[in-house]
């Protein structure tokens, strides 16, 4: 499965962005997804996760109520809304696919995109 995110940008603290993430395969709605974060210097983050059909979906505490992940199996895509963003949401974003697993861990994924630059500035 080919992955490609798109969608970051420069935008000040408080502000939104939408980042969507495209599969390259109709078998995208066989697949958790995910989006993680990272910055130079540290290791990747969870930041959120959705199963299959877009019925469940987790969070990290620190996006909780602020981030929506959502799918579009039709459009073989996956949604990141960001709200209320910060300058700590600075970072490269990514998408990820899993054929199985909760979708917290990095480990649990097989197949990644390229990222996508959000910068926050303050």
């Amino acid at each position: 499965v080919q992955l490609q995110a798109s969608g970051g940008g420069l935008v000040q603290a408080g502000g939104s962005l939408r980042l969507s993430c495209v599969a390259s395969r109709r078998t995208f709605r066989s697949y958790i997804m995910g989006w993680f974060r990272q910055v130079p210097g540290k290791e990747r983050e969870f930041v959120a996760t959705i199963n299959e059909i877009g019925t469940s979906t987790n969070y990290a505490d620190s996006v909780k109520g602020r981030f929506t992940i959502s799918r579009d199996n039709v459009k073989n895509t996956v949604y990141l809304q960001m709200n209320s963003l910060r300058p700590e949401d600075t970072a490269v974003y990514c998408c990820a696919a899993a054929s199985y697993g909760l979708g917290y861990k990095v480990s649990e994924y097989d197949y990644w995109g390229q990222g996508t630059l959000v910068t926050v500035s303050s």
